[in-house]
């Protein structure tokens, strides 16, 4: 594989990534609107909303960096799907449960594109490890974070299905 070849694939992933950061953005902004009743998720899911947004910067420092932007095509396409993803959860009376699963899952698939990135920085030989791996970081942190909390998600969503009944 050539340098060039390696290189774009490496803004195409940068692209993907920007887009993928974009649908956890919306994501987050409508789930943060109905978790008041689960207190430290929706501060967690604050704090990493915070964090995608400087993702979302740390991307575009890389997309500038190789000459190139962000595809509004497709952080439009894919913001939008954050948004339906986000609503279809919202009329399930256990939508802190299935947000809590999917957050799981779209962390994990997050934690894969970063990864791939810093490989394809490496063989583009473009120097972006310090902005994908802070990334990489964060998201592994909320990952390990949703993880830990599976259990007292479910066990305060039951105890609010108890009271209620």
């Amino acid at each position: 594989m050539t340098p060039q070849t390696a290189r774009d694939l490496f803004v195409t992933g940068l692209r993907n990534a920007h887009a993928m950061e974009r649908q956890a953005e919306e994501l987050m902004e409508r789930q943060i609107e109905r978790t008041d009743t689960y207190p430290e998720v929706q501060a967690r899911l604050r704090r990493h909303l915070e964090e995608t947004r400087a993702q979302i910067g740390r991307l575009d420092r890389c997309l500038e960096a190789c000459d190139a932007s962000a595809s509004t095509l497709k952080d439009a396409t894919m913001a939008f799907m954050g948004n339906m993803a986000a609503m279809g959860h919202m009329p399930a009376a256990d939508e802190i449960l299935k947000n809590t699963f999917a957050n799981n899952a779209f962390e994990h698939y997050e934690i894969a594109a970063y990864k791939s990135l810093l490989a394809l920085a490496e063989r583009a030989g473009v120097d972006a490890s310090a902005l994908l791996s802070q990334s990489l970081k964060e998201e592994e942190e909320m990952a390990a974070w949703i993880d830990a909390h599976v259990k007292d998600v479910t066990l305060a969503y039951l105890a609010r299905e108890a009271s209620a009944a």
